[in-house]
């Protein structure tokens, strides 16, 4: 048997007016996923528990069948281990965006979709000026970076995509530590105020990397592989660090695409090709793609509909083709891990469409993909991470 797992991250949304009162699945034309919706099963699953944030990290835990009530311990340690990163048991993990503040408001949480090339030499600054025996910066991809603190830390902190359009100064870190935070938080701006890097993106019209933004913190958790709870080997193809961790602490393979961005640039035939050839050399592979999501973040809906369709075009229809070619031994399932409406612009916590077909999964209603359709389906699941047993084992 072979599988496949497609999550085109936070695409899932609300009619829109921009598309005349449709959601982008609804605007979007996706013959290869409306296929699926209409030759196999809809539904629709929730895959954030409640008390734990609408996130990513929250959400692909659950997607990958790992309660997060059980396994969740923060956004940044997952990303720490994409990076394969050794750090202490005494040491917190911190997420750190490099953001754009004007006058006290959170103008981007991207500082302007910063190069890897710019961030990295900023991080490069900041650990010549702020690291010491306690802290300690990580570059990343893009404006996605990473920190480590040592100590006695019980903070609460605040996603910067969260807060688009407010004021920072009400959502600050607060707790055990939390001025040492702030304190770093400050000195950031003052060190990138008159960076030459951010005086040429200025000259040039982009947002300036004004500040960091530590968030997502925790320890390294210690998941069971995937292989001992389900008895498969998994690889999977992705662009963005937290899924990547994901795929290290449960001992999946990571696969890298030339020009897998995360964003919507990002190389959505080599995604698809790469897919196809762990199709040929394993049973089970996984494609995350982000693009959505930067959408919703963004308030692209034109943006988001286009990512939708280059995702069924060049991901969803060349998987989809590959897997038929084992006869009947196959099965898909297509998911958005949680809603990124263009309308707030951040994650909600409402449960998400699925379509899943293939080997005896038996069609009830011939709809296409739609979040409509999706909840008028008789398959509801509660808890996310009970889907993936779903997906292998249902008769």
């Amino acid at each position: 048997m072979k599988y496949a797992l497609i999550i085109p991250d936070g695409a899932a949304d609300v009619p829109l007016d921009e598309l005349r009162g449709r959601t982008p699945f609804e605007a979007a034309e996706t013959p290869h996923l409306d296929w699926i919706a209409s030759h196999g099963r809809l539904g629709t699953v929730n895959n954030i528990p409640d008390g734990l944030p609408a996130g990513s990290d929250v959400a692909i835990l659950s997607v990958l069948g790992y309660d997060p009530r059980q396994y969740y311990t923060g956004r940044a340690p997952l990303e720490a281990a994409a990076q394969g990163l050794k750090v202490r048991p005494d040491e917190w993990i911190f997420r750190c965006n490099f953001v754009t503040i004007v006058e006290g408001v959170m103008e981007d949480y991207s500082a302007g979709h910063i190069s890897t090339e710019e961030a990295s030499a900023l991080i490069g600054e900041l650990n010549r000026r702020l690291a010491n025996e306690k802290v300690r910066f990580y570059p990343g991809v893009g404006y996605r970076h990473l920190m480590t603190l040592r100590g006695d830390c019980d903070v609460q902190t605040t996603p910067p995509h969260d807060i688009l359009g407010q004021a920072v100064a009400g959502h600050l870190p607060e707790g055990a530590g939390a001025e040492a935070l702030q304190a770093l938080t400050e000195r950031s701006q003052r060190l990138l105020a008159d960076h030459e890097i951010n005086t040429i993106r200025r000259d040039l019209g982009d947002n300036p990397a004004t500040s960091i933004w530590l968030w997502g913190e925790g320890k390294m958790p210690s998941l069971p592989s995937f292989a001992e709870k389900y008895s498969l080997a998994g690889k999977v193809v992705t662009a963005v660090d937290l899924v990547a961790g994901i795929a290290a602490l449960i001992g999946w393979e990571r696969i890298d695409v030339p020009g897998a961005t995360g964003f919507l640039d990002t190389n959505y035939a080599g995604k698809g090709a790469a897919a196809v050839k762990a199709l040929d050399d394993g049973d089970f592979v996984c494609v995350h793609v982000e693009a959505p999501d930067e959408a919703g973040h963004n308030a692209d809906a034109g943006g988001k509909v286009a990512a939708l369709e280059s995702i069924d075009r060049h991901i969803v229809g060349p998987v989809l083709q590959r897997l038929k070619a084992e006869g009947d031994d196959w099965r898909i399932l297509v998911l958005p891990d949680h809603p990124t409406p263009c309308t707030v612009r951040t994650h909600t916590r409402d449960a998400v469409p699925f379509a899943i077909a293939g080997a005896r999964i038996i069609t009830v209603v011939h709809d296409p993909f739609t979040e409509a359709a999706a909840a008028r389906s008789d398959l509801h699941i509660a808890r996310g991470h009970e889907m993936m047993e779903y997906f292998l084992t249902v008769r």
